[in-house]
């Protein structure tokens, strides 16, 4: 065999969604990904991260790169800090992982994919959704032929959970609901039905406690002749409240495949019906109802990690992920011309 591979990790922000960042990069330690420093503007959270996982912590990334060797820095703060950020790694020849959103805006989510791309730097984006097991497994039952070409699909996340309470600053977002979580379930689409050809949208702000909106309903004609219906709210009131898990429809001319609460499928085909339970394991520091997020992060970095190792891009490129953020730019357009909208190229 040969001799492993070890990539150097540098964790960018230490707050409350990346602490499930940390601990994937600890659980990947023994296949060669190493977490060698952390860093986040609050004093406490880089001292608190860096004691817990007993590495050195930093305030400042720069500073972080240049005192301790880093190969891969993992980018999990407010999407605001994301081009400086994403720009000084690129600088210095670092692969950077950025989280979702890539930006605020397609100016900017363009700009960071081109600084990285002049300067031959690797970058992804942590688009984390088609990385869960669940996820993975409907997409294999899809690759497998097994319910035809598809045809119509439903993406539906919608809970009433309290988000504002772990993340209090989506209250004040400006674009909320389609750029915050709704991105994750366009780029489903993408991944089960392929590219956009136009999309039409309805947002709702249906929280008055918020400045955006925290409903939307996106209705997207596929390149392939498909048609899918995504749904993405903070304002459900319901009884079974799947948070945080995608619940899907997808139907083909072949068949069918329902994804429903608890992570269960259902396949028909051919007048036959299969059913199966598609997601994967509580992990030692995953929880219900998180866990499903929780290892989609787990398998997102372990994919990170192999594709930066390997010197091979990632699924989701920036690059890539500039197909998928241009649905988001086509649902607020829509949304505000109530006229079909056409993504950008």
């Amino acid at each position: 065999m040969g001799e492993r591979k070890e990539v150097a990790i540098g964790m960018v922000g230490c707050g409350f969604y990346a602490q499930n960042h940390l601990h994937a990069w600890s659980d990947l330690a023994p296949e060669g990904a190493l977490l060698t420093a952390v860093c986040d503007r609050d004093p406490e959270k880089a001292l608190a991260a860096g004691t817990r996982f007993g590495v050195p912590h930093f305030t400042d990334m720069a500073r972080m790169l240049d005192e301790v060797k880093i190969d891969l820095v993992d980018i999990a703060t407010r999407m605001d800090s994301h081009k400086e950020l994403a720009q000084i790694a690129a600088a210095r020849g670092v692969g950077a992982v950025v989280q979702k959103p890539l930006a605020p805006n397609w100016e900017d989510c363009v700009a960071i994919v081109e600084e990285a791309k002049r300067r031959g730097a690797w970058l992804a984006v942590h688009e984390n959704f088609r990385f869960a097991t669940a996820m993975r497994n409907v997409k294999k039952v899809l690759a497998q032929g097994t319910i035809g070409r598809p045809t119509w699909a439903r993406l539906s996340w919608r809970t009433g959970f309290d988000v504002y309470r772990g993340q209090p600053y989506l209250a004040e977002e400006q674009r909320l609901v389609v750029q915050d979580v709704g991105i994750h379930v366009l780029d489903l689409a993408r991944y089960f039905l392929g590219e956009v050809e136009h999309l039409t949208c309805e947002t709702q702000k249906r929280n008055p406690k918020i400045k955006a909106e925290d409903t939307a309903t996106i209705m997207m004609r596929h390149v392939s002749g498909a048609v899918s219906l995504v749904e993405a709210t903070y304002a459900a009131r319901r009884g079974d409240d799947p948070f945080p898990e995608t619940l899907i429809e997808i139907e083909g001319d072949g068949g069918s495949l329902i994804v429903s609460k608890g992570e269960k499928m259902k396949v028909t085909t051919q007048g036959l019906t299969f059913e199966d339970e598609i997601g994967g394991p509580l992990l030692a520091w995953t929880s219900r109802p998180w866990h499903v997020s929780q290892e989609a992060v787990l398998h997102t970095n372990r994919h990170m990690f192999e594709r930066f190792r390997d010197g091979l891009a990632a699924d989701t490129s920036g690059e890539d992920n500039l197909k998928t953020y241009a649905l988001v730019e086509a649902a607020y357009e829509s949304a505000r011309t109530r006229q079909a909208v056409k993504p950008r190229r």
